[in-house]
């Protein structure tokens, strides 16, 4: 059994910014199998699909990203999963948009979402998916603006390319192992 984490923030006021695009990406995946997110055991929501003979339990952390890392723990608890079959998706700042990048483990890199996983977890080593959100290349008078600003239309259609290959890029995780999906997606997009 594996997990996939969307990251992103609850309220509906964050709906369609750039912080919530791990939420979008979870969204994709569980519209693909025509399966719905439900309460879970703990703070988030929940979908389960099977794919190819692997069970695969989607979430989005109902906590805030700040507190993401709760709701991870009590998923992985309750479906007595482990680390290595954890993948989580979020928003990175520092790629360009239109690129996603697949690693096994590492450093939060300033998401504080993960941030709070890694602590919660007291490791790093759990697989991420990033998608990039950074349109340019100017510097940003406020990243906490930035990242829970609304995509703009150009940005929207880069998105909407994006998440259909992470989506496959999660399956392909759920079935085949990191490492086939570091091979298969990490790349540019657009």
């Amino acid at each position: 059994m594996k997990l996939v984490v969307g990251l992103g923030n609850p309220e509906s006021q964050y709906g369609g910014t750039r912080h919530n695009i791990g939420f979008c990406a979870a969204e994709i995946i569980a519209d693909s199998f025509k399966v719905g997110f439900s309460k879970g055991k703990g703070k988030y929501l929940a979908a389960k699909i099977r794919h190819r003979g692997e069970s695969v339990i989607i979430i989005k952390p109902m906590t805030y990203m700040n507190l993401s890392g709760h709701a991870v723990v009590a998923a992985m608890n309750f479906y007595k999963i482990s680390q290595s079959d954890i993948l989580v998706i979020c928003d990175d700042l520092n790629l360009p948009s239109g690129s996603i990048r697949i690693r096994p483990k590492g450093s939060a890199g300033g998401q504080n979402g993960l941030k709070h996983i890694i602590e919660c977890l007291g490791s790093d080593e759990f697989a991420r998916l990033r998608i990039g959100i950074r349109a340019d290349e100017q510097p940003l008078s406020s990243f906490s603006s930035f990242v829970l600003g609304k995509f703009s239309e150009e940005e929207k259609i880069v998105m909407d390319k994006v998440l259909p290959v992470c989506r496959d890029a999660a399956l392909d995780f759920a079935i085949y192992g990191i490492g086939h999906a570091m091979n298969n997606y990490n790349k540019s997009i657009i």
